[in-house]
């Protein structure tokens, strides 16, 4: 296991941020971390880094102790934090030589060649950090973490401030990164999430609310949608007897779109009232849950 949290907890006065939650990550995973503002997803990866001591619990990184070997940790984890901490008055290469530095990176140039070209910082390469975009900051924190080759990649919004176009860029080099480190990544943009990542914790009031593959969260949580159209006038009572459905609209009476929890039964019990009650079908599919609808499922 890359990452192991245990009975983790910190509390900041009377309020527990983080209340004994525990999950582990392994190599080659890219796991989505969400949670609503105040959750608890910042103070839980300041805590996996090193940057906050835990109150209670126990976090290890490839299978070293956060508590007793910071700085050996350190040196195993590429992190970008929300608040990316740039020098402004630094030249670009001059900033990432200075991070190589700090990690004693052999063969630096080299290194900072290949990081940014990996993270698309070439055409502003010679410029100042406080001359650059918002979008281009954010690459450089991405190849500062990326310049001592960690093992662990952990990125807090990495993709805040970048346009469409850069957001693909970075989300590729994300995915590219996942073939063999371990990445926990954590986003506002769950289309972000749901592009990169197969796994998908979600944290919600400091607890975990949900741990698992993307797809059995999308199968497993909340409501899907069922639309059905009719040639002929389908009756409310008729529809209000399926008992899987919990909601139901129309518009005309031909055409019902109907939430349930069990998107399978109600499309069964549908066929089998038709069939009853002679109506004939002319449409029938399905809207399945994205993550946006797991999300607010399980945090609202």
């Amino acid at each position: 296991m890359s990452i192991i949290v245990e009975g983790l907890t910190k509390v900041f006065g009377s309020q527990k941020a983080v209340n004994n939650i525990s999950f582990t990550i392994n190599k080659g995973e890219v796991v989505g971390f969400l949670g609503p503002n105040g959750a608890g997803k910042s103070t839980t990866i300041k805590m996996i880094t090193g940057f906050l001591p835990q109150d209670a619990g126990a976090v290890s990184v490839c299978g070293l102790s956060v508590a007793e070997h910071p700085l050996e940790i350190k040196r195993k984890i590429g992190y970008l934090p929300e608040a990316n901490p740039l020098y402004f008055d630094m030249y670009v290469k001059e900033y990432l030589g200075f991070i190589a530095g700090v990690h004693k990176v052999p063969q630096v140039a080299q290194k900072i060649k290949e990081v940014i070209a990996l993270t698309g910082l070439g055409v502003e390469q010679h410029k100042k950090i406080s001359q650059l975009s918002k979008g281009y900051k954010q690459r450089v924190g991405l190849a500062a973490a990326l310049i001592h080759e960690p093992e662990v990649l952990i990125l807090d919004e990495p993709t805040s401030g970048l346009d469409p176009n850069q957001i693909i860029e970075i989300r590729n080099v994300i995915k590219e990164q996942g073939k063999n480190k371990t990445v926990l990544f954590s986003s506002h943009i769950l289309q972000e999430v749901e592009a990169i990542c197969n796994r998908v914790i979600i944290i919600n009031k400091g607890q975990i609310a949900a741990d698992d593959l993307l797809v059995n969260l999308k199968k497993n949580t909340g409501t899907n949608k069922v639309i059905i159209t009719f040639k002929e006038v389908a009756g409310k009572e008729l529809m209000q007897a399926l008992n899987a459905v919990s909601e139901l609209e129309t518009t005309d009476g031909f055409t019902w779109q109907l939430t349930t929890s069990d998107e399978a039964a109600t499309r069964k019990q549908l066929l089998e009232m038709a069939l009853r009650e002679n109506l004939n079908i002319t449409a029938l599919q399905t809207e399945t849950n994205n993550l946006e609808s797991v999300f607010r499922s399980l945090t609202n």
